[in-house]
């Protein structure tokens, strides 16, 4: 279309009628006129928000029809409700993990990075913004020539020059104005990007919180079977010392009790690792949360339901997919950037100054002012290349938003169902361990009256270790998996976002 209304203005500007008006056409005023009216003209597509296809609801809700996917009774259940998860944290009411978090969202390296991104995309923008000023700049000069005649009379003269110079182009066909556009889009890709670091920064913290108080579980556990094998082995040692049981029962149960301590190393490690990682994920050296953080905690219980809203609400809440809406506005408009380069460039510059011979004596005034005008006839196709790269560009940020809403929608399926399927088996693993416990009560007592042999202790003991273990990682899973799906609802960075730390970046 603006190809058709510059084709049309040259001909008008080519017919006979107008060349009648001679001199008045050249004049620069009139030249002044002409840009200004264009000036409204804007070349390269406008940006128009993609239209994405969502699906009504999500696989793994509607557990009341699907026995399948239902939650074992009493636990936590998904519904499609209307959600809100901005503080998703304070679901678990747990003091230490909020505090964790708030500290988090201030001090964190991460953000202080993403920060600095948006500063530096703010000063981008006035860049991409200048030319659409005037460009003045003021000048002085000092020049002492020499010359000899034929005559041998030799002949000094001074000059000393002052002024300001000044050029403004004139934003026609709205290049300037396309990369304005650009650039605001790339400081929203930056805001969003920012957002995006906090909600999985969030979720990072959580997690790991979660994961130390899981492994402080899993410490207990091991320590009190440990304890309970112990007493195995003094039982044991006594009914040999008795001469009741063979050396082979004695064996098997240090046997256990050592790999039982074996357990011990490796869960203290992890703790530690743990401590270390929320340590510096809140900017701090490593070992600064040890004495806060390493007496051992519980696991917060679960909300009885969790809200999660609709997939179509995943648009405008998920931040990655916010960013990659801003990445594609940016190149659809440097398509006008590029497109811009095919028109001609219109520009008026002046000058104003004086000089003399003395600073005492500047007495001549000087200045200039025109019009000028500058249009690319051959340039070996580098415009319209450029124009085809700009067009795939955004092409491929297109592909590339299409992409994150799937995967926004396939990182909510993938929490949910691993939710509710956690869940069950966590109901099961309770079972198992109420089991194992009467089992090895039953063994136990058996042995001691002599109507069993010291394997079934044995292989009640372990039965009841390895069914403690996997419920205390159960129940790490259950929150962790929940956090999880917090994360892919994209909760928390509208709540935290009035904080100093998200100000400072975008003051």
């Amino acid at each position: 279309m603006m190809d058709e209304a510059m084709m049309n203005r040259r001909d008008e500007l080519g017919s006979p009628r107008l060349k009648q008006s001679g001199p008045a056409l050249c004049s620069p005023w009139f030249i002044l006129a002409f840009c200004v009216v264009l000036s409204g003209c804007k070349v390269g597509p406008n940006y128009t928000a993609p239209q994405t296809q969502m699906p009504a609801n999500w696989v793994d809700v509607g557990a009341e029809s699907n026995p399948a996917t239902q939650p074992a009774l009493g636990v936590s259940a998904p519904v499609a409700e209307s959600v809100d998860v901005q503080r998703w944290w304070t679901n678990f009411s747990d003091a230490t993990l909020t505090s964790l978090i708030e500290q988090a969202a201030v001090a964190n390296l991460d953000l202080v990075q993403a920060e600095a991104r948006i500063r530096q995309a703010r000063a981008a923008r006035t860049i991409a913004g200048a030319p659409l000023y005037p460009d003045l700049n003021s000048s002085a000069s000092f020049t002492r020539s020499h010359s000899n005649s034929s005559s041998s009379v030799s002949r000094t003269t001074n000059l000393f020059r002052a002024g300001f110079d000044a050029a403004w182009e004139l934003d026609v066909f709205g290049g300037t104005r396309r990369a304005v556009e650009a650039a605001d889009a790339d400081f929203q890709s930056a805001i969003e990007d920012r957002r995006s670091v906090l909600v999985s920064l969030l979720a990072e913290v959580a997690t790991t919180y979660f994961d130390l108080r899981g492994f402080q579980q899993q410490l207990a556990i091991a320590q009190s079977n440990l304890q309970a094998q112990q007493n195995s082995v003094d039982l044991t040692r006594q009914r040999f010392n008795a001469g009741f049981v063979g050396q082979l029962d004695v064996a098997n149960a240090e046997a256990q009790v050592a790999s039982t301590s074996s357990r011990i190393p490796t869960l203290e490690s992890s703790i530690r690792q743990s401590i270390y990682a929320l340590s510096v994920l809140l900017a701090q050296e490593p070992g600064a949360l040890l004495s806060e953080l390493s007496a051992q905690g519980p696991l917060p219980p679960v909300p009885p339901q969790v809200p999660i809203g609709l997939p179509s609400d995943l648009l405008r809440r998920r931040p990655d997919v916010r960013l990659a809406e801003a990445n594609l506005h940016s190149a659809t408009a440097r398509i006008g950037v590029a497109t811009a380069d095919l028109f001609p460039k219109f520009s008026l510059t002046g000058s104003l100054g004086v000089q003399g011979s003395s600073l005492s004596n500047l007495s001549n005034t000087v200045s200039s002012f025109g019009p000028s005008v500058t249009w690319p006839i051959f340039a070996g196709g580098r415009i319209r290349a450029n124009i085809d790269v700009q067009k795939a560009v955004t092409d491929e940020r297109y592909a590339a938003y299409q992409q994150t809403v799937l995967v926004a929608l396939q990182d909510v399926e993938n929490a949910l169902i691993a939710y509710v399927k956690e869940q069950q088996r966590h109901a099961s693993l309770t079972d198992s361990v109420r089991s194992n416990r009467q089992a090895v009560d039953l063994a136990t007592q058996l042995y001691t009256a002599g109507r069993t042999d010291f394997l079934n202790v044995l292989s009640a003991q372990g039965s009841l270790f390895s069914a403690e273990d996997a419920l205390s990682q159960s129940d790490t899973n259950v929150v962790t998996d929940l956090v999880a799906l917090y994360k892919a609802l994209g909760g928390g960075w509208t709540e935290l976002e009035s904080s100093d730390a998200p100000a400072r970046a975008v003051e």
